[in-house]
């Protein structure tokens, strides 16, 4: 069954337990990790993911709390043996930036396995991927740079995800997430290119979710901030770090 990893919870600027929102798709022998602003391959680590599984990374956007920690994820992956390709997805400014990070170290002596890039379409519905047990499409948000969110299909179970990433409301993302099992949505407080708990409950209520998790939170954040989100959308909480979600 696919689930659903927080290998990171927390805004640019957050509170001390939590990192950067950072996430991980698994199902047996298959992991996709989404952004890298930290240290990514350590969080899967302390997730208990076998780091074999990784079969690469999609990159939401460019900013360094999403892309940041991209040049150790490429250095990690390839000290722990890995020999076979890593596929890296992402729309073109998120990639072209983590290209950029990654050339300004040498690694001319490193025996690094192939990275391979594929770019992903700016637009609703653009694919990503498909595998025998995932769907995953990717729609744009509206942020301070070109965004884009996640929809994730389980082909076997017919069981569905959405994440939003950094967005503030906006109707792409009410359609990414109609009628999903689970939605993931950032709140990292309202104003330009973000939302807030009661912004992103009111996406999830008008996209049909059955469930709603908020990350990409700042600091001092408290599950009484929740009262005004949860008077519009009861099943809303908090992500907290390393928490799994099967669906």
């Amino acid at each position: 069954m696919p689930t659903i990893h927080l290998l990171g919870t927390g805004a640019a600027y957050t509170d001390p337990h939590r990192t950067t929102t950072m996430l991980a798709l698994e199902s047996p022998g298959h992991t996709l990790l989404i952004d890298c602003g930290g240290d990514v391959i350590q969080r899967a680590q302390a997730a208990g993911i076998d780091l074999a599984t990784i079969d690469g990374i999609f990159l939401t956007h460019e900013h360094p709390d999403h892309v940041g920690g991209f040049a150790v994820f490429v250095e990690k992956i390839w000290l722990c043996g890995r020999t076979r390709p890593i596929d890296m997805w992402g729309i073109a400014p998120a990639l072209s930036q983590a290209r950029r990070a990654f050339e300004t170290y040498d690694t001319s002596r490193w025996r690094l396995p192939e990275l391979r890039w594929h770019e992903v379409a700016y637009n609703e519905g653009a694919p990503v991927l498909e595998t025998g047990d995932w769907r995953i499409t990717a729609s744009p948000g509206v942020h301070g740079v070109p965004v884009v969110g996640l929809r994730i299909e389980c082909l076997r179970t017919g069981a569905t995800a959405a994440y939003s990433c950094d967005t503030e409301p906006c109707p792409a993302i009410v359609r990414l997430a109609a009628g999903v099992d689970l939605l993931v949505h950032e709140a990292n407080g309202e104003g330009p290119g973000h939302s807030s708990s009661l912004q992103a409950a009111r996406v999830a209520a008008e996209a049909g979710a059955r469930r709603l998790v908020l990350v990409h939170v700042g600091p001092g954040t408290q599950d009484a901030d929740l009262a005004p989100a949860r008077s519009v959308f009861a099943e809303v909480r908090y992500g907290d770090e390393l928490d799994r979600y099967a669906f």
